[in-house]
């Protein structure tokens, strides 16, 4: 409890909490556990499951939270396509990130900047 009272990144908010018990209407759950709310309003927000990350929204919800989409990702019989993957949260900044081996550092001396010659 304290540590969801003082830290925002770490699901929810104290405050959050509230307007959540109030004034919030559980729509659904996506495959990773993050819960999406909406209110008599129209307002729609995430819960995250574990760490705040946006890009941990599959692309159905994407269009449900932004307004783009009406339609609850979970009623729809969504036939996916062979090669469609599945959804991953972005890994930039972490041990996990796209590293092409592509580049050589023999070809040339890299830096992490240039010099300016006048």
């Amino acid at each position: 409890m304290i540590k969801q009272i003082f830290t925002w990144w770490n699901t929810q908010t104290f405050g959050t909490f509230l307007y959540t018990f109030f004034f919030g209407k559980l729509v659904g759950r996506d495959e990773f556990g993050n819960k999406y709310y909406q209110n008599k309003k129209g307002k729609r927000w995430v819960i995250y499951n574990g760490e705040i990350n946006a890009s941990k929204i599959t692309s159905d919800w994407f269009s449900w939270i932004h307004y783009i989409n009406n339609t609850i990702p979970g009623e729809l019989n969504k036939k996916k396509h062979s090669w469609q993957k599945p959804h991953k949260d972005n890994k930039t900044g972490t041990k996990e990130a796209y590293k092409p081996n592509k580049i050589s550092k023999t070809a040339k001396n890299f830096k992490k900047y240039e010099t300016w010659k006048p």
